[in-house]
């Protein structure tokens, strides 16, 4: 297939890239390297199935050109402005990168699923013969930071949303804007919501993952700096395992419509998580929060739904994707 991935340069972007090409896919992955790396996709550069263009969501002529000159079969969309902290100082930037920008990808799409020309009539559309049209499904990402704070049993995709961020703010207005192009439109769609993401090629300076942080400083003998209490507790998600679930995502029809979780069903607090890093090699501390407002307290995935629709299941423990996380960040380049 011939496939877009937005982001494609990103942390989970490079890994969803990875394994289209291992399945012997045609990659063009968009990326304009605000948060993504050429380090991340450095071995795909010789791929004959894999092309790279530096280029921003929000640039309507580029993305007119892009699809003009392709016929995409499934966009997974992945780019976006990603930081919680940052998006509360700065959501001008947020909004347009993640509301905005999936508002043009979702309009390129529907034109070359219809025609530049195709009129909706009633719940039909008119469509212009002479246009030449190409099917393709988008596969939204959006976050697990849309939600309120989880109960004991954890939280499914009916759970009541409350974004304590223009962050998760964004995303719910690309969500719904994802969605209604399936139902105004017919365009087939899928939302979904990975809860918290790590792994090899994830940042591990201020910007990155907590676990890559706690990492990269328990290595060079650093202590560990928590915000808060650290009794937030997180789901946490190996990029492997999630970049499995984004692709299904894409090549299952149950979830058209449809809003999907994935996570692993066990959420641990951050002052277990540092103690699992540390292994007592380093100093743990707490360090006043610099947004607090902006925390989520509880976070636990059911992916019940996941597995029901696309059977799909987590495969990796947390202790295994930190174990591979730490032997990665020993022999990065970073």
């Amino acid at each position: 297939m011939n496939i877009l991935v937005t982001g494609g340069a990103g942390f989970i972007g490079r890994w969803v890239v990875k394994k289209l090409l291992e399945e012997n896919h045609n990659i063009i992955a968009l990326d304009n390297l605000s948060n993504g790396r050429l380090l991340n996709i450095e071995e795909f550069k010789d791929n004959d199935n894999f092309r790279f263009i530096k280029g921003d969501i929000k640039d309507q002529k580029l993305l007119e050109d892009l699809f003009k000159k392709n016929k995409f079969d499934i966009i997974y969309h992945l780019g976006a402005s990603i930081n919680v902290q940052e998006s509360i100082d700065d959501p001008a930037t947020t909004f347009y990168n993640d509301t905005v920008g999936t508002f043009n990808i979702l309009e390129r799409t529907k034109i070359q699923m219809f025609g530049e020309n195709a009129k909706m009539v009633g719940d039909k559309w008119e469509l212009d013969s002479e246009e030449e049209k190409h099917p393709c499904k988008v596969v939204f990402m959006s976050t697990c930071m849309v939600y309120d704070k989880a109960e004991s049993k954890g939280i499914n995709e009916l759970h009541p949303t409350k974004p304590v961020s223009p962050y998760g703010g964004s995303k719910i207005a690309a969500e719904n804007m994802v969605l209604s192009y399936y139902h105004a439109y017919g365009l087939p769609t899928v939302v979904i919501r990975p809860f918290n993401t790590y792994g090899p090629f994830q940042k591990s300076s201020g910007e990155g993952g907590v676990i890559a942080i706690f990492i990269k400083r328990a290595l060079e003998s650093k202590e560990l700096n928590i915000y808060g209490t650290g009794e937030q507790t997180r789901d946490l998600l190996y990029v492997k395992d999630c970049a499995k679930f984004v692709i299904m995502a894409g090549f299952n029809e149950r979830v058209n419509g449809e809003i999907v979780n994935a996570g692993t069903g066990r959420d641990v607090t951050i002052n277990e998580l540092a103690q699992i890093i540390s292994q007592d090699r380093v100093e743990v501390k707490h360090v006043e929060h610099i947004h607090p407002q902006s925390e989520i307290m509880k976070l636990k995935c059911d992916y019940s739904k996941a597995e029901s629709l696309m059977g799909w299941m987590p495969e990796y423990t947390l202790e295994e994707g930190i174990s591979e996380t730490e032997e990665w960040i020993k022999n990065s380049k970073e």
